[in-house]
């Protein structure tokens, strides 16, 4: 390509180097719509060799101390800090969140991550029993897995990355990650921190391209003893026909419906810019035609107020946020994840109605409940098909309890106790006396 000098072109991190790979494919700007980054389109060769890495590293990472790991973890995490601002920038520019969004949130927990695991690798226990009739005392011992497959999505690029490679490696693990081909820009850059941070080489190995070739290479590869995974449910059933013959662990982390359920009696003042602010968070138009032919009406947004752009965002992917009224609960804009400013407002009379509509959907995720009766967000809560729950507030997580989600929003939880448990192989052992 002739104007391939001015773009970013990212290279592979394989054994503590970067790699230039064979071919690329292109990634775009989403405010311009232009390419401006050129990213590995990675297979099995390059897959087979960050493999072969990470197994190399493994006894000696898995044979370090929790503390020394510890330590190495909160050095990363000094340095991604200090370099926030750079971080916030590319990942506004590649994934198209807001400067701001990224700048207090992504970043910033991606921060948090790394020392949340840290610590908590520090501070777990294990099991003992005794039956003195027998003479014997059991105890239970964890070990790190051995190669893990870490493959993580587009909306949240390092947030997510950092939210599997923290625990992996904390627990003694060594990774092969495959950040999105979409948004893999910040993952380059923390891979240029990792040495520094004193990371050893094969430690953590980062393969760039798409999920057809690299993330099922990945998958497939027979020394990739688990698989954590964040993406769509469409792709996690393909990850598990292709797992089954070597009987991998699985996290799957997948898609989501998530209602946002609003009483009569709710705090209008906390509720609406909170749910404003979950609602449109990311940046779909067929699903607004498919909504309109349904019988909805839009009430405001795609195509019904215009969008004006500067002249060098008009190629851009914009898009205004949509609100959907008078749509069916079996619309597609009801059933189907959809990653876009788009809401659907629809009307409820009764507690148990709401409850049924809300679960009625394929997924499980999470869900918000807008009410000032403690009594009724209990029971909401109690009885809605969702691995998380938010009353009055979102988005606030406190990462030693469990996340993850029910139905087709996924198979297992991450958190302090469950990563740990996830990425770690646990013996018993009897000793008689």
């Amino acid at each position: 390509m002739a104007h391939s000098k001015a773009l970013l072109v990212l290279e592979n991190f394989i054994a503590g180097k970067f790699v230039p790979c064979s071919s690329y494919i292109d990634s775009y700007n989403p405010s311009t719509g232009d390419v401006y980054c050129r990213v590995p389109d990675s297979g099995k060769e390059e897959v087979e060799a960050a493999v072969k890495a990470a197994k190399a590293a493994f006894p000696i990472w898995s044979s370090k101390s929790p503390l020394e790991r510890s330590q190495i973890l909160n050095k990363l995490a000094d340095l991604i800090e200090h370099d926030l601002e750079a971080f916030a920038q590319a990942e506004s520019k590649d994934q198209g969140k807001t400067i701001t969004f990224a700048r207090t949130v992504d970043i910033p927990r991606a921060v948090y991550n790394f020392r949340f695991f840290a610590s908590s690798i520090l501070h777990h226990t294990t099991e003992c029993t005794e039956m003195a009739t027998m003479g014997c005392v059991h105890y239970t011992s964890r070990a790190p897995v051995g190669v893990a497959g870490l493959i993580s999505p587009w909306n949240l690029p390092l947030y997510l990355l950092t939210w599997k490679i923290a625990p992996a490696i904390a627990c003694g693990n060594t990774v092969v990650a495959k950040p999105s081909e979409m948004t893999s820009v910040t993952a380059w850059m923390m891979c240029k921190l990792l040495e520094k941070a004193g990371v050893p080489h094969g430690v953590v190995n980062i393969v760039f391209g798409t999920g057809p070739r690299a993330g099922e290479a990945l998958v497939c590869h027979p020394d990739v003893l688990l698989i954590s995974f964040t993406g769509s449910t469409m792709t996690a059933q393909r990850i598990m026909e292709k797992s089954a013959p070597h009987c991998k662990r699985l996290s799957l982390e997948l898609g989501g419906k998530n209602p946002a359920i609003v009483f009569d009696d709710a705090d209008l003042s906390q509720c609406i810019p909170t749910t404003l602010r979950s609602s449109f968070a990311n940046q779909v138009r067929s699903y607004v035609k498919k909504a309109q032919a349904e019988g909805a009406r839009v009430l405001c947004g795609e195509g019904v107020d215009s969008l004006t752009l500067p002249p060098g965002n008009q190629k851009g992917y914009f898009m205004l946020p949509t609100v959907i009224v008078e749509v069916k609960d079996e619309s597609c804009c009801m059933q189907e994840e959809i990653f876009g400013p788009v809401t659907c407002v629809v009307a409820f009379d009764t507690e148990e109605e709401v409850i049924e509509r809300a679960n009625s959907v394929k997924y499980g995720l999470a869900a918000t409940v807008w009410s000032s009766n403690v009594g009724r967000v209990h029971r909401v809560a109690q009885r809605l098909q969702s691995g998380l729950v938010w009353t009055n507030c979102w988005l606030v997580r406190d990462l030693n309890l469990p996340f993850g989600g029910m139905k087709a929003s996924g198979i297992g939880r991450e958190g302090a106790k469950d990563s740990y448990e996830f990425f770690t192989e646990v013996k018993t052992i009897t000793i008689k006396h």
